[in-house]
């Protein structure tokens, strides 16, 4: 047995700090040494949650206050903007897993676009590895930086880049149309987040105008060997945690599974549903699994192809352990193969 791998969470009041904390207490060969926040520093972690009161673990303090010369992996659970400032402060000895959108984008001006503002970190910009593990693997290993991928984005990429990769769908019509629960939107304060605002109700967001289109973009275009622009309009699901994406294409059915098929068979995370079944968000609940399903369309030519997982889980801090794993030498699936919270 190795040493334990000592883990900092900064930001570690929100909900992927604590699914993080969730998932890391059970972990083997991690040891939470500082969780930070610093609107909440000298809380008990069990205050800011109670259902996480029973873990042993550090009182909440400022980003400050951490002796970071003890820390082996900071997951950087802040918002963007905020967490490029914090992370080109951190010394280089650390290794990091950053779940905001600040390292996502690998083009300044593409981030300036999208979200608003200069990137200040240029250059650690450029060191940065794409966090989806399976197309990113061998870079993540030797990474110091990853940078989480979008959690709609995740969902999306997942079923499209291999048959972009196989060359079964054509490239200039795809559709993503997916739902996704209200934990995606963060813990912070917002009227339309409310319960009266949101529960028995089903609306589209940010439509034509999302963040994530600029993760597609990227992946998919780097992928295919050319730009690929998707439609994708996502959707509010009166629910706190899963995301469901269909996802349209044209191809041939049986091509378009056998990619899936070959391409996933050996990853222990995602899963290929039988062909002509669907996936459900409510098994996949609390794992760090993604379900694949293709069912073809009436119309011939025409394919759906499903996508779903736990936005917290595999579509975060599921994720970001999977690649910190990776990162420090680990097991990849190790503190990650916990089945799926049912009903």
């Amino acid at each position: 047995m190795t040493t334990s791998k000592n883990i900092a969470i900064l930001g570690a009041s929100g909900y992927t700090g604590a699914e993080l904390v969730r998932l890391i207490a059970t972990h083997p060969q991690m040891e939470i040494k500082a969780l930070t926040a610093d609107r909440k520093a000298g809380m008990a972690y069990g205050q800011v949650f109670p259902h996480l009161r029973y873990l042993d673990l550090p009182t909440l303090t400022t980003i400050a206050e951490v002796d970071f010369s003890e820390i082996d992996m900071v997951f950087c659970a802040l918002p963007h903007a905020t967490s490029q400032e914090v992370i080109g402060k951190l010394p280089r000895n650390v290794k990091i897993v950053d779940l905001s959108a600040d390292f996502r984008l690998r083009d300044p001006d593409v981030y300036a676009k999208w979200y608003g503002g200069e990137h200040t970190q240029q250059d650690l910009q450029k060191e940065a590895v794409y966090g989806l593990t399976e197309y990113y693997r061998d870079q993540i290993r030797s990474a110091r930086l990853v940078a989480g991928t979008g959690c709609n984005a995740m969902t999306g990429l997942m079923p499209v880049l291999p048959l972009l990769a196989a060359g079964v769908i054509e490239p200039d019509d795809i559709m993503i149309d997916l739902a996704t629960g209200v934990s995606g939107a963060g813990r912070g304060a917002k009227e339309g987040m409310l319960h009266s605002e949101v529960s028995e109700g089903y609306r589209a967001y940010n439509v034509a105008a999302h963040r994530h289109l600029a993760e597609f973009d990227q992946e998919m275009s780097l992928i295919a060997g050319q730009p690929v622009e998707v439609t994708f309009t996502p959707h509010l699901l009166p629910q706190n945690r899963g995301i469901l994406a269909t996802v349209y294409v044209k191809g041939d059915a049986d091509a378009i599974y056998g990619a899936l098929k070959a391409k996933y068979d050996e990853e222990p995370f995602v899963y290929v549903l039988p062909f002509g079944e669907a996936p459900a968000t409510q098994h996949v609940r609390g794992s760090n699994y993604c379900h694949l399903g293709v069912i073809p369309d009436r119309k011939p030519g025409r394919v759906m192809v499903f996508s779903t997982l736990d936005n917290l889980t595999k579509g975060s801090s599921g994720q970001a352990i999977q690649n910190a794993n990776l990162m420090l030498g680990l097991p990849e699936t190790m503190g990650l193969t916990m089945a799926p919270l049912f009903p």
